[in-house]
């Protein structure tokens, strides 16, 4: 069975020039113990989607389950079947990180699990902050609460939306290191972030969205696989000739290119000379998830 089905998902609401359409007919499973991202420009409708398998917001048609219950008609189970860590800040001001677990198991349930509470403590690096008011916290470490709160209850899927958004490396890695290993023991993960380095480290297949539509679908290794396979990589102060900026990202003064074999790295290479453009720091690589999305939202929009 998956962990997560969405079934013909669309949202729509009423604006101030007609309707607007958040989702359009999304369909899609997640499998039990699957690591799964869902990538897509703002606007995309990820936000929307995870509110409606939060029962936060009602699709206009279609369904959507957790772990065989429908997040409508048995709310509560589906509910109880997840752990969602948002993207807001959200936080009790007058306790402490540990009266804010033990309040939070509460609502499931779930009484005298301190031992859980401490191992959460421990792996996300709030231990020494557990009798702290978490209005004395740091965003960081408020953050490292949400993802407390959000798995005290043991749930078999944990959704994460944008985690890791204006936090730093140390928690980053902390927080990857303890979520990859509860996908190891069999939790099934939903991602959405911008960070799309962390999406190809982490998640083993893919959705990207747009305006609301699944516009990929695949294993990262597919997609990956599927587009220009090669890179160039370059810093320039000089202006990319023009029959090159179409299949360019440019960055500052670093410059990446796409090629999809060799032939077309040397030929990129003619066109810099033959347009004077000084190069430095010229690196040949293979293209990233980053490059991939771009090249596929690219797509949709011609």
């Amino acid at each position: 069975m998956p962990a997560v089905v969405f079934d013909q998902v669309a949202k729509t609401y009423a604006g101030a020039r007609g309707e607007v359409r958040a989702l359009d007919g999304i369909s899609f499973a997640i499998e039990a113990g699957e690591f799964f991202g869902l990538l897509g420009p703002n606007g995309a409708g990820k936000t929307t989607l995870i509110s409606i398998l939060a029962g936060l917001t009602r699709a206009t048609r279609g369904s959507v389950t957790v772990m065989g219950h429908d997040v409508v008609r048995d709310y509560a189970a589906a509910r109880k079947s997840l752990g969602i860590v948002p993207q807001e800040l959200v936080f009790d001001p007058f306790f402490s990180v540990r009266e804010c677990l033990r309040i939070q198991s509460g609502y499931f349930g779930i009484r005298h699990n301190d031992a859980w509470i401490d191992e959460l403590l421990l792996g996300l690096g709030l231990a020494d902050k557990a009798d702290v008011n978490t209005r004395q916290l740091s965003g960081g470490m408020k953050r490292r609460v949400l993802v407390a709160q959000a798995l005290v209850h043991k749930p078999p899927v944990i959704v994460l939306d944008e985690p890791t958004a204006g936090v730093d490396v140390e928690l980053r890695q902390t927080l990857w290191s303890f979520i990859a290993n509860l996908n190891k023991q069999g939790h099934t993960v939903l991602l959405t972030t911008h960070y799309l380095e962390e999406a190809e480290a982490l998640c083993s297949r893919l959705a990207m969205l747009k305006q609301g539509r699944v516009v990929a679908l695949d294993r990262t290794a597919n997609l990956l696989a599927g587009t220009a396979s090669t890179m160039l990589r370059f810093k320039t102060d000089d202006a990319l000739p023009a029959s090159m900026t179409a299949q360019a990202r440019v960055t500052g003064r670093i410059a990446q290119v796409t090629a999809h074999d060799a032939a077309e790295v040397e030929i990129l290479l003619g066109q810099l000379r033959q347009g004077g453009v000084k190069i430095e720091d010229l690196e040949i690589g293979r293209a990233d998830l980053e490059d991939v999305f771009l090249e596929i939202m690219q797509r949709e929009n011609a």
